[in-house]
């Protein structure tokens, strides 16, 4: 067993480990935080998605022991008292979610996306959701709701929503 302290959501939380337990796993099932989806187990989905340090990372790739001290994002730490992070509400406006299970990743992604390239363009968007799989959606709408993003330049909402 391994002890780790981490910063998840804007809570300090320190647990022992057991050394081969996946982030993930630890957000899901010792934090309760189940935002964070699993649907591959092999990195290819992308539905696992946090944000640890400010960069989107596949939690399902990602030993806990390997965030000790850092700083973890998940889909439940967007909003704030009460109110859509401004993604997330993007979301909800262009109907850029069906089943919603691949949404918690897809939002992580943007999230950190936006925060590096708050001008991006379609093709870029594109580029950096390589990685995130939906099957029901198409995409449209999740391209669309980012680029709304995008042109608010809500960057700054961003920087909020980490701290």
């Amino acid at each position: 067993m391994l002890n780790v302290r981490l910063k998840v959501n804007g809570r300090e939380t320190e647990a022992a480990v057991d050394e081969r337990t996946l982030l993930a796993q630890f957000l899901r099932e010792q934090l309760g935080l189940t935002g964070t989806h699993v649907g591959c187990d092999t990195s290819q989905c992308g539905c696992c998605t946090v944000l640890m340090d400010g960069r989107s990372v596949k939690s399902c790739t990602v030993l806990v022991a390997q965030a000790d001290g850092a700083e973890i994002v998940t889909v439940e730490g967007l909003a704030r008292g009460g109110e859509l992070h401004p993604l997330q509400r993007a979301f909800r406006e262009y109907h850029a979610l069906q089943c919603g299970f691949c949404t918690p990743g897809f939002l992580m992604r943007a999230v950190e996306m936006i925060e590096r390239c708050p001008d991006a363009d379609e093709a870029t968007v594109r580029a950096e959701l390589d990685g995130n799989l939906c099957r029901c959606t198409g995409y449209e709408s999740i391209v669309m709701a980012i680029l709304s993003c995008t042109r608010r330049n809500v960057s700054a909402d961003l920087d909020e929503a980490r701290d």
